[in-house]
């Protein structure tokens, strides 16, 4: 609804003459508006949605696997296939935000240096290493310690999907502290469990901002 609405917009302020985004410009526009409206779902909704993708009788998926002669696959009743099919669902909602973040910062980099490494012989292969991955260094740090945050902090997936199962496979460290404390109340474990989650991801982010340093100094 957003992404037609403000097609609807562009094309009404071009019959009356107004310069709108056109071009290349006017379509990133509009695929950073269909994967703003993808990150902005409640985590539950999607969940919901992803259950019946997975469901192993009627999903889209194995009807889709059916079609290439593979047999269906019980993706959330499976030990072994449970946490991948989470993990993939976690992804994919993770990747409207992150790319939103990264063509940011594409759209940042100046043309001036991409100029300056061609005129150098630089070739595309080079202008990525030497241009496109130093200038996303902040960016790239900022979506690698958000993404490490939101996988540390996976509950609602598991929690609508599974509810732990199969034989607690898709338990995750914000699941088992929320049993712990709402289910069990084992408040104190709980407590523990909060804590030692804050410490780990607080060390992951330290060591991902001396990564980030470490290759910016090289």
């Amino acid at each position: 609804i957003v992404v037609e609405q403000n097609r609807a917009r562009v094309e009404t302020l071009r019959a009356q003459g107004i310069p709108a985004v056109s071009g290349d410009a006017r379509d990133a526009v509009v695929l950073v508006q269909a994967h703003i409206a993808e990150a902005g779902m409640l985590v539950v909704a999607v969940a919901v949605v992803w259950r019946y993708l997975l469901h192993s009788r009627y999903g889209l998926i194995n009807h889709g696997l059916a079609q290439l002669g593979i047999d269906p696959i019980d993706w959330l009743g499976d030990p072994l296939w449970a946490m991948p099919a989470i993990a993939l669902m976690s992804v994919w909602k993770n990747f409207g935000y992150n790319m939103i973040i990264l063509l940011a910062g594409l759209q940042a980099i100046p043309e001036d240096l991409y100029e300056a490494a061609s005129v150098d012989g630089a070739s595309r292969w080079r202008q990525f290493l030497d241009v496109t991955l130093p200038s996303l260094a902040p960016m790239l740090l900022m979506v690698g310690i958000l993404t490490t945050a939101a996988h540390f902090q996976l509950f609602a997936e598991p929690y609508v999907m599974t509810q732990g199962g199969p034989a607690q496979r898709t338990v995750t460290v914000l699941y088992f502290m929320y049993e712990e404390g709402f289910k069990w109340w084992s408040l104190g474990s709980a407590s523990a469990v909060a804590f030692l989650l804050f410490i780990i991801m607080f060390a992951f982010t330290l060591v991902q901002m001396h990564v980030a340093r470490r290759t910016e100094a090289l």
